[in-house]
């Protein structure tokens, strides 16, 4: 036969029909044409000729032959040959050999080989052969091949297991032996695809067979020193793995000491890079079986409780109070499942791409009924009356107001109402003073009446270089109740701080004297005093009396870069290891607890021995934290109030340790699937000795980070009914630079709802008489703190009847931020936003001429202030609520949604709606919008065929910043409306309210991959330009929509078309984004946060059986048709 070069293949086919052979052999030629014959024959020699030759084409050619002889029924005749062949006795051994060796390289090519076997009773024909051929080498390795593409079949597996072939396989599988390493291979290789099925699986384990390939294993382990046959060693691995995939495999393997025995071998091939296979495996084993413990806390519910006014008819709150409160929360009866955990998660994070853990298209809407926006008012038009109060500019005639801007403006300004004073009580820690004098208290202590005191600079810390080095004094005075000194609000120093002699020479009882940073000039807008008084009409659940030092401080921003952190490889893998310590030596587990908010009296434990922890001021959240070795710490967050979930934000602080020791911290009963620490993200530090040096500040820290799914139990409870679920841990190592330091971690940039209030308070002194500013309260929250409502617009020139009218009609831009407590970022963008909006540039005062500013600067005041991440006090995500909000359970949303209604009643919908937002899973700042055919284009339905019309203009503000902001990514924006997002606020009030430009502004937490910030963390000078950038955009929307109104506007013209231009220089080449949100790893299995759920093999795209013993042949073709 002869084969030519420019041919594309020559293909050879036996088919032995009757005691016939019919040789066909077609050659594509230039021609195209083909030729055949055929020759009949009995002779055996004439048969082995012809497999041969059909042995040497299929072994060339790189599979396209193979491919084509699959496709030309060449898989049926070989096994017919194989059936009839095996007829004859004895059979013909040179025959077996062909067959069983082409068998082998076609069976891989061919999805249906499995079922065309079983159907021709394949099955039974090799595994006699192997039966009779142990010894037989030369014919056992075909064989074995042949087996294992059989075995891929999962009902074939389990018939091969019922026939013995187990047990045959485990004579073949010996201890270390350099001869026949091919045969031990594939043959371990078959091993590990029969045991995927449960019914093999629990076969081994009944016969023992555990120990003895952990036994092997050693074997191989200890004799293959020079590391030539890793292959054996994995595939031996492999079949462990499978075992362990059931609840008995994993009983038996930890009875049979796995643990020690992968461990020790797994850390003696640390130091070789190419044995990172079997560590990693060895690790995905180790951490599978590792038993689930309980959450060492009595409930996963919060320590705090708050009593609702009623309860919902139905939802997860609903579960919450019907629960029966002897029921154990923190687990399940049987947390570990037969069956490994499946790679879903029922997460909920907003705005993101959830089409990873559904089926493709599933969650997007598809009804043009639902999509179509409905104006229609849902509340009567006399309710929405209420609101009228809110707008006052609409009937403001400014008749004897003086437009003389050398006057101080008179605009109306309603400030947030005054809170009572409220008695709370103290501080669990004992202030210096009371430690001097060995008193403890527990009497209740007014915030009232603290006051503070400055005195001039004095000491070391009075002398400085510049204004950011320049230290003052800030002296807390202290009440005194009944004769008995009580703890200061700022913190709790606990002797840790150095003063200087003027400090310490304080008599007791009198001042507790604490240095601070005067940072007037580089913050204008914090006011330490100013805070504690906002501090003071502050009301939390917890009655918090501390403020941390953060907060009363302030930040100001680094001006050094702080670039996404470059992950070690190999980091997690040891992070792993150094949990599976823990059970293999247990008596090196310290599990000493230091702070525990379940006990409600003392939650410090100190003997000055291990860290001390606190969390017990606004925003802070810190559960319980316990010391497991010198420099290890658990620790536990607290879940939403009213809620037995979402553990994510954090803030908390640090005293009492070590310098120069690197401590780790690993925060254990984290729910979401994935994490920005794993891919760069760090967490924030403020050091208390930094802030008194000068330099008050947050900044990034901490090495070693990952987030890994852990050892402990998540209940079916907590995990939506979902059981054998686990928790994730996130893991940093910091070490401390400074003596008697005190110090805070935060999961991002605190902002706490005082400091809204502070910085508020400050914009009124900004406001300037060309600015229109009324602040407003909108509502009060279940927790009685007030919402706050603001109004900025450009204040008419004149009295005169034009100019009225002009401020009048001007369009209205509604903005949202901070219904999601966790997602600080969001309320550093609005600051950004409120900042620009209040500034004297002629940019600024161009956009409030051109817009009437409604701004809901906060949304969830209460889940802020208590350390929320997701929930309000209700329990409930107040973004899923705006299509039905409770006045009782939500008033922010419900009344928040009101003005928008009231809006729309008077025919003035807002031009645009955006809620800021931040996002824990990609890196960039972007945008949700919604429209109908970006919508429909997802799906199969054809948006022409609707006769749909839509303004293409939602595409044209977040264009406009990826052109302005070097954060913004324009390729990560998305506008499809999601079925799960339906009662978010942006499709809400796209849908009801009728806002076109109805968006979500979603801010990373961790930082950019695109743009001027490319490899940087985000921080809070680049969210604050991000706020100001998006009111630049809005401007320059106002100019594209109405450019006439701009041609005497030549200052904002220069000075945006140069901000524009030299945007553009930076971000117009690298404006992308990947395909995938994050770069593969090196470490593939040890990288995933699921890295311990061992990936379901893909199943026969034509056999998927139902049960461990699979569907029959015919069911099989029924299904397929």
């Amino acid at each position: 036969m002869h084969i030519l070069h420019t041919c594309s293949y020559v293909l050879a086919i036996a088919v032995y029909v009757s005691g016939s052979i019919c040789v066909c052999s077609c050659r594509r030629s230039n021609d195209s044409k083909h030729f055949c014959f055929y020759q009949s024959t009995r002779d055996l020699q004439t048969i082995l000729n012809i497999l041969c030759i059909l042995n040497e084409l299929v072994s060339v050619g790189g599979g396209r032959r193979v491919g084509v002889l699959v496709s030309k029924g060449g898989t049926a005749i070989l096994l017919q040959l194989l059936i009839t062949t095996s007829k004859e006795w004895p059979p013909s051994e040179e025959l077996m050999l062909q067959l069983h060796t082409i068998l082998a390289k076609v069976g891989p090519k061919d999805r249906k080989f499995g079922i065309k076997a079983r159907i021709n009773g394949a099955l039974n024909i090799t595994v006699s052969l192997l039966k009779q051929n142990l010894q037989n080498h030369k014919l056992l390795l075909p064989c074995l091949q042949v087996l294992r593409v059989y075995s891929a079949n999962s009902v074939n597996a389990v018939s091969l297991g019922k026939n013995g072939v187990v047990e045959l396989l485990f004579k073949i599988i010996g201890p270390y032996s350099k001869k026949n390493t091919s045969i031990l291979k594939v043959t371990l290789d078959t091993l590990a695809a029969l045991l995927k099925s449960k019914a093999n699986a629990r076969r081994a384990v009944d016969r023992t067979y555990v120990p003895t390939l952990l036994a092997v294993y050693q074997d191989w382990h200890r004799n293959d020193t020079r590391h030539r046959h890793v292959h054996i060693r994995k595939a031996i691995l492999g079949c462990i793995r499978n075992i362990t995939n059931i609840k008995l495999g994993r009983k038996a393997f930890l009875e049979a000491d796995g643990m020690r025995i992968l461990y020790s071998t797994s850390t003696e091939c640390l130091s070789v890079r190419t044995l990172d296979p079997l560590i990693n495996t060895s690790s995905l084993i180790m951490r599978k079986c590792f038993p689930k413990n309980r959450l060492p806390v009595p409930t996963i519910r919060s320590v705090f409780h708050y009593q609702l006014p009623h309860i919902p008819a139905e939802g997860p709150v609903a579960q919450l109070y019907r629960q029966p409160p002897d029921v154990d929360d923190v687990v399940d009866e049987s947390d570990d499942n037969d069956d490994t955990e499946a790679d879903t998660e029922n997460d909920t994070e907003n705005e993101e791409d959830e089409k990873n853990h559904k089926t493709q298209n599933d969650d997007i809407e598809t009804d043009i009924s639902k999509l179509r926006p409905k104006e229609n008012l849902t509340r009567p038009l006399e309710d929405l009356k209420m609101y009228e109060c809110f707008f006052p500019e609409l009937s403001e005639n400014f008749q004897g107001y003086s437009f003389d801007s050398s006057k101080s403006c008179q605009t109306p300004a309603v400030l947030p109402k005054s809170l009572a004073p409220i008695v709370v009580p103290t501080a669990h820690a004992p202030s210096p003073l009371s430690l001097a004098q060995g008193e403890l208290t527990d009497l209740p202590l007014d915030l009232d009446s603290i006051c503070i005191s400055k005195d001039g600079p004095g000491g070391a810390g009075g002398a400085g270089e510049g204004l950011a080095q320049e230290l003052e004094r800030v002296a807390l005075e202290e009440d005194t109740l009944n004769g008995q000194s009580q703890s200061p609000v700022v913190g709790s120093l606990q002797g840790e701080l150095e003063h200087d002699d003027d400090c310490s020479s304080h008599s007791s009882g009198e001042l507790g004297v604490l240095e601070v940073p005067d940072t007037a000039a580089l913050l204008p807008l914090h006011d330490p005093e100013l805070y504690i008084d906002m501090v003071k009409g502050t009301k939390s659940v917890p009655q918090y009396t501390e403020v941390a030092y953060p907060d009363y401080f302030g930040h100001v921003a680094p001006t050094f870069r702080e670039h996404i952190l470059e992950r070690v490889y190999g980091v997690q893998r040891a992070k792993i290891f150094q949990d599976i310590e823990r059970m293999i030596h247990p008596n090196d587990i310290l599990d000493k607890v230091v702070y525990d908010l379940d006990l409600k009296r003392s939650p410090v434990i100190d003997d000055g021995e291990s860290l001390k922890f606190n969390s017990q001021f606004e925003s802070g959240n810190l559960r319980k934290a316990v010391q497991v070795r010198k420099f290890e710490y658990d620790l536990i967050l607290n879940s939403d109030i009213n809620s037995n979930h979402y553990h994510q934000w954090f803030y908390f602080e640090v005293s009492g340790m070590r310098v120069g020791s690197s401590y780790r911290f690993n925060i254990i009963n984290c729910e979401k699937v994935n994490s920005q620490f794993n891919y760069g993200m760090q967490v924030l530090m403020y050091s208390v000795q930094e802030a008194i040096s000068g330099h008050p500040r947050w900044v990034r820290t901490g090495t070693e980070i990952c987030y890994y799914k852990n050892h402990f139990s998540r209940s079916s409870i907590a995990a939506g009914g979902q059981k054998g679920k686990s928790y994730y841990t996130m893991t940093f190592t910091v070490t401390f630079q400074y003596r008697d330091d005190v110090c805070y971690f935060a999961y991002h940039y605190p902002y706490t709802y005082s400091t809204l209030k502070m910085h508020l308070q400050k914009l009124e002194a900004l406001r300037t008489p060309q600015i229109y500013l009324r602040q407003d309260v909108l509502c009060e929250t279940l927790g009685g703190n007030s919402c706050p409502l603001l109004t900025i617009t450009a204040m008419p020139q004149s009295s005169s009847n034009d100019q009225i009218c002009q401020f009048k009609n001007r369009p209205y831009v509604f903005l949202t931020a901070r219904v999601h407590p966790g997602e600080t970022n969001a309320s550093w963008v609005m600051k950004g936003t409120l900042e620009f909006l209040m500034s004297p540039s002629p940019m600024a005062q161009s956009l409030r001429e051109s817009y009437v500013f409604k701004i809901v600067p906060m949304l969830n005041p209460d889940g802020v202030i208590n350390g929320n991440h997701r929930c309000s006090l209700s329990g409930e995500d107040l973004n899923r609520q705006w299509q039905r909000p409770s006045p009782d359970l939500h008033p922010t949303i419900f009344h928040t949604k009101g003005l928008l209604q009231y809006l729309s009643s008077i025919q003035r919908v807002p031009l645009v709606y955006c809620d800021y937002h931040g996002h824990s899973r990609k890196k960039n700042v972007f945008m949700y919008g919604c429209s109908i055919k970006e919508t429909l284009w997802q799906t199969n339905v054809n948006a022409a065929a609707c006769d749909l019309q839509e303004d293409l203009s939602y595409r044209t503000l977040p264009k406009i910043l990826s052109q302005l902001a070097p954060a913004f990514s324009m390729a990560s924006c998305s506008f499809v409306v999601e079925k799960s997002k339906e009662s978010t606020a942006r499709v809400v009030v796209w849908r009801e309210i009728g806002v076109q430009k109805s968006y979500t502004m979603e801010s990373t937490l961790c930082g950019c991959d695109q743009g001027k910030y490319k490899g940087l963390q985000i921080g809070t000078r680049e969210l604050e330009e991000m706020g100001a950038q998006f009111c630049i955009a809005l401007l320059r929307l106002k100019r594209l929509s109405s450019p006439l109104e701009f041609r005497n506007s030549s200052h904002f013209l220069d000075v945006e078309n140069d901000l524009i231009e030299s945007r553009c220089k930076v971000t117009s080449s690298t404006t992308y984004v990947l395909d995938e949100d994050e770069p593969s790893f090196m470490e593939e299995v040890d990288y995933s946060a699921e890295s311990n759920d061992e990936p379901e093999p893909d199943p026969d795209p034509q056999e998927t059986p139902a049960d461990e013993d699979g569907l029959s042949d015919s069911e099989l073709a029924l299904r397929r048709s």
